[in-house]
């Protein structure tokens, strides 16, 4: 159902069983999929293509053009997959040059006030809390969390089942499976046990992770060295691999104590 008082440009590709609410906007160059819900007063702007199954609320704006001062006027992608979340006044901008996109996979609940910037990279089955900002070509892995107004500077590496709390500036990476917390500009406090009960890592799992993150962080030693003792020291597995892969390939290091 397309309300008569929505804007539909007659050039946007519109899916089946789409509702789009009055006084929306659709831009053109839009292609939107299946199953979507956009909510009164949410913006879709041109580069915008949209998944399947998601809810756009009140306000929210996809694709709006890069606060870059790189950008020139090329005509670029903000990519949404599906059965996303996209709550009032979030506003997920576009790649800053063609051939660019910015994307957000499946799954994810993008809260209220969010920013996601230009070349964005956010995973699936991620958590974006209220007023939170990812900077230009920011990357979120899956199923990571930004609680409220958390501030992520631009080319950082938020690793998986991470978990950044409240208020948090960070100008680094940040590893897997992990609670950062706001002094220092991200500080390590523990694995994030909570989150990976719940989703079934097994105790030894767990343990082997968690021995691997004193190893780094509660030893006096290089992050080289650190590394080669986990590998050492602790059992392989695909989560030991991947923290250790995500550290060496980081580019501009990884947060401290």
């Amino acid at each position: 159902m397309i309300s008569p008082l929505a804007y539909v440009d007659p050039s946007a590709k519109i899916g089946k069983n789409v509702t789009i609410h009055p006084f929306a906007f659709i831009d053109k160059n839009v292609v939107i999929g299946d199953d979507n819900v956009i909510m009164p007063n949410a913006s879709i702007m041109a580069g915008a293509r949209i998944g399947n199954g998601n809810r756009i609320f009140n306000g929210a704006v996809i694709a709006a053009e890069p606060q870059d001062f790189d950008y020139t006027g090329e005509e670029t992608v903000a990519r949404i997959g599906n059965n996303n979340v996209i709550r009032e006044n979030a506003v997920i901008i576009r790649a800053t040059h063609a051939g660019g996109e910015t994307v957000v996979g499946d799954g994810n609940f993008i809260m209220q006030g969010v920013r996601l910037s230009h070349d964005v990279k956010v995973g699936n089955n991620c958590i974006i809390g209220n007023g939170s900002q990812i900077s230009g070509f920011g990357v979120v892995d899956d199923y990571a969390t930004l609680t409220s107004n958390v501030l992520m500077q631009g080319k950082t590496h938020l690793g998986t089942f991470s978990i950044v709390l409240g208020g948090t500036n960070f100008q680094k990476d940040i590893p897997p499976y992990c609670v950062v917390s706001h002094e220092l500009g991200g500080t390590f406090q523990s694995i994030n046990y909570a989150v990976m009960e719940r989703h079934n890592f097994s105790d030894t799992v767990m343990k082997h992770l968690a021995h691997a993150y004193r190893l780094l962080y509660k030893v006096n030693t290089t992050t080289d060295e650190a590394l080669r003792r986990i590998e050492e020291q602790i059992p392989s597995s695909p989560e030991i691999k991947y923290l250790v892969e995500f550290i060496r390939n980081s580019k501009i290091g990884i947060i401290k104590q």
